[in-house]
């Protein structure tokens, strides 16, 4: 990406956290970005495309966290809880370590334009997550009783909340913090991490 609309969007996700979604304004991002607003509007017609084009730079930025873990499925058989949690603290902790683009991520999908925007969303790039959750569904056929849109949307969205809680303050970031935070997205699910029994063959 050219290094002055990626300055843009940063500035757009700091502008953003500074005034909120919709309180920012062109003139706070060109000013953050050290460029005129006219020079901006040659990168993005209109406030809008732009917030839509943070919101995919950074939906895009956590699914990559997914493409480098090393994902064992043999360790999902020993200790399935300790494999989410493999899977998960990275990308909680991307967000932490990320306070302007967790605070707009957070706002953006709070807001009125996301459920329009996420009705046409593509979101292929996560395709390497959709892969493990689906590992994950046929080494243990019991998740397939919870419904799986409800329980990934809860922990990732959750998860990017609490990690606001962090960056704000709110919360301290601490090993315990992140602890606490993975029981309580992860309570129940333990009951559901078990491999489906063998059946005995017939003699």
């Amino acid at each position: 990406m050219d290094d002055t609309k990626t300055r843009i969007i940063s500035a757009t996700m700091k502008a953003v956290r500074q005034y909120g979604l919709e309180g920012v304004r062109i003139q706070n991002v060109s000013r953050l970005a050290g460029i005129s607003p006219g020079a901006l509007y040659r990168y993005f017609d209109s406030k809008d495309q732009l917030i839509v084009e943070c919101f995919i730079y950074v939906d895009k930025q956590a699914a990559e966290i997914f493409e480098h873990l090393k994902f064992n499925p043999i360790k999902m058989l020993v200790d399935p809880m300790g494999a989410v949690k493999s899977l998960w603290l990275p990308y909680f902790r991307f967000w932490v370590a990320h306070p302007d683009e967790t605070v707009f991520y957070h706002r953006f999908r709070d807001s009125a334009i996301f459920p329009e925007y996420d009705k046409t969303r593509d979101a292929s790039y996560f395709e390497t997550f959709a892969g493990m959750v689906r590992t994950f569904r046929n080494v243990f056929p019991s998740l397939k009783l919870i419904n799986q849109d409800l329980l990934w949307l809860h922990v990732l969205t959750s998860t990017v909340m609490y990690a606001k809680y962090v960056v704000e303050g709110v919360l301290p970031n601490t090993p315990e913090t992140e602890e606490t935070i993975f029981q309580l997205l992860t309570t129940g699910l333990s009951g559901y991490l078990k491999p489906e029994k063998q059946k005995k063959g017939r003699n």
